[in-house]
């Protein structure tokens, strides 16, 4: 029985699920109910709301899962909160309106983009500074740090390019152009190369991080959804390299890539307004965020089904696993 979005596989398939799955917490940002949801792993099921800051979009939590960073756009501010008890315990001065953010590897250094003012604000999570502040375009949104820690990317929505921030100097040295209205910024586990999703463009970039230059753009149809409606948002690659997933906002499908031959080889129905995407820890689940349906899809990633659809709170944004 194939799986589709609202329609659940048999008990027994997801008995057999359940058995083989982590012990692992979801976390997802409600931006209308200025709200976490917190799935069980086993269960899938919501088991806690935490009441957090006004409009909450971005969510990461540090390598080590001891802290959730939430960013508060309408508050102006990134909240801390602790993970062994569920508590809020601090705030960050994250600029105005940050909407997505990335830890530097040295869990230390946050780069958050700050989309009213046009900069990049990188604060020290442990002094509670901020460092520096670096121009970069207009409306600046997505967000990365790649692996080995040397290069923060913003995109700017307005702008349309990628800006390439030299993290031991703080300052931006290059500037690549990608698709109308890039949105999420995404590095491969190997460092080597960079996925931007374009929401208005309808693509996705891949750049070549040594040259910084655009190796691909990749472009999605699918049968019977108009073209303006395929907007991707949302990025997430298996760490071996093998496959991309996009995020194809109201298009309410996540696409399928082969990361090495750079083809999509299938799409999936999930909820309604597809935000972004979370991958737990052994890479078997993918969770999606869905903005309109007000839920989140789960996908078996070997299956490539979706076997369940959990309701969270409303406009579910971000979304981060803890083991």
């Amino acid at each position: 029985m194939r799986a589709r979005h609202g329609l659940l596989l048999p008990a027994f398939a997801l008995a057999a699920l359940a058995a083989t799955a982590r012990a692992e917490t979801i976390y997802i940002s409600n931006e209308r109910d200025n709200t976490i949801s917190v799935i069980d792993g086993t269960t899938l099921t919501v088991t806690g709301t935490i009441k957090v800051g006004k409009r909450p979009r971005g969510i990461l939590a540090d390598s080590k899962f001891t802290r959730l960073y939430i960013c508060a756009s309408d508050d102006d501010t990134v909240q801390v909160l602790d993970l062994a008890t569920g508590k809020i315990i601090g705030e960050l001065p994250s600029g105005d309106d940050p909407e997505q953010f990335a830890l530097h590897p040295d869990d230390r250094h946050l780069y958050i983009s700050n989309e009213d003012d046009n900069i990049a604000t990188v604060v020290d999570v442990e002094s509670k500074r901020v460092v520096a502040q670096i121009e970069v375009g207009v409306e600046p949104e997505g967000m990365a740090v790649s692996p080995d820690g040397k290069w923060a990317v913003n995109t700017s929505e307005t702008t349309n390019m990628v800006h390439w921030i030299d993290t031991a100097a703080q300052k931006l040295i290059d500037n690549t152009p990608v698709g109308q209205r890039p949105r999420h910024a995404e590095f491969s586990a190997d460092g080597r190369e960079l996925w931007v999703s374009s929401e208005i463009g309808g693509t996705i970039t891949v750049i070549d991080v040594a040259t910084r230059q655009v190796k691909k753009t990749l472009g999605f149809e699918i049968k019977g959804i108009p073209g303006d409606q395929i907007q991707p948002v949302g990025v997430k690659l298996t760490r071996d390299g093998a496959t991309a997933f996009a995020a194809l906002g109201p298009a309410n499908h996540v696409a399928v890539i082969n990361a090495k031959t750079l083809e999509v080889e299938r799409y999936l129905l999930v909820g309604r307004r597809v935000w972004h995407l979370a991958l737990n820890g052994d890479e078997s689940r993918l969770y999606t965020t869905n903005g309109v349906s007000n839920d989140v899809s789960v996908i078996d990633v070997k299956a490539l089904e979706v076997v369940k659809s959990i309701p969270v709170g409303r406009a579910p944004w971000g979304a981060v696993v803890v083991p």
